[in-house]
């Protein structure tokens, strides 16, 4: 009777831990859901590219938020119009963009109306194989979670001596594709922002029967990331580290 009480007792304790795992991915899945927004850039010319951003904060002006995307979106700086959508309502409002880095491939855009958003919280150093979350809207289309690992972290070689296992994240091994640029890269254990999409590299297969027409396969284990120590470098020089500062850095 005993060894069938302890049993019991086990087998309670552990779907109570199945069940707590559960409700925090949950918890995680819908946090980082509404931190990441869609965006569409429309140009006087009439062509118009897909992106995703993260909700950074409050902007100097507390009815306005900004977000952060990828400069790359943005490039060339013609005339354009770049409006954000509100991943839960459906709602678009024309975004400003308030300042561009080139070197490290980012863009401050900044925001007004009634949104339904959520800031992010900043995490600035990881793990090789931390489990991660990549949410964007790729193809311009609706929104997509995937899961990877982080594959690799960035270092320096006048610096390091040997490879790092943890640090900034440099690569994760998350299929993306056209339209993530800029989209979240979250830790998946408690939905901290470990960066942004910077881009993937992808292998060319030719078409059988066709001279021109060629396949780009992302490669596993190479989507770059625009790290969150590249976002605090930039938040510097626009005067804005108070917003890394003041996030609960999870």
């Amino acid at each position: 009777m005993k060894w069938f009480a302890l049993v019991a007792l086990t087998a309670s304790l552990s779907a109570c831990v199945t069940a707590h795992q559960a409700d925090s991915r949950a918890h995680v899945i819908s946090q980082t859901l509404t931190s990441t927004v869609q965006l569409l850039d429309m140009r006087k010319d009439g062509t118009r590219r897909a992106g995703s951003g993260v909700v950074l904060g409050p902007a100097r002006n507390p009815e306005l938020t900004l977000i952060l995307t990828t400069k790359h979106l943005l490039s060339p700086m013609t005339e354009q119009t770049v409006m954000v959508m509100d991943p839960l309502w459906r709602k678009q409002v024309v975004a400003t963009i308030v300042a561009v880095s080139a070197e490290h491939d980012l863009a401050l855009l900044e925001v007004g109306g009634d949104l339904t958003l959520t800031p992010v919280a900043l995490k600035t150093r990881a793990r090789l194989g931390d489990p991660i979350w990549v949410v964007a809207f790729p193809w311009g289309r609706r929104r997509t979670i995937v899961s990877g690992v982080v594959s690799q972290i960035a270092w320096d070689e006048e610096q390091h001596t040997e490879v790092p296992i943890e640090g900034p994240v440099k690569l994760v091994d998350a299929p993306v594709s056209y339209g993530t640029s800029g989209g979240g890269v979250y830790d998946a254990t408690t939905g901290g922002l470990l960066g942004l999409v910077r881009g993937y590299r992808s292998a060319e297969l030719a078409v059988p029967g066709s001279e021109s027409a060629v396949l780009k396969i992302p490669v596993a284990g190479e989507t770059t990331v625009v790290s969150t120590e590249d976002i605090r470098r930039f938040l510097r020089t626009q005067d804005l580290e108070h917003l890394f500062d003041q996030s609960a850095e999870r």
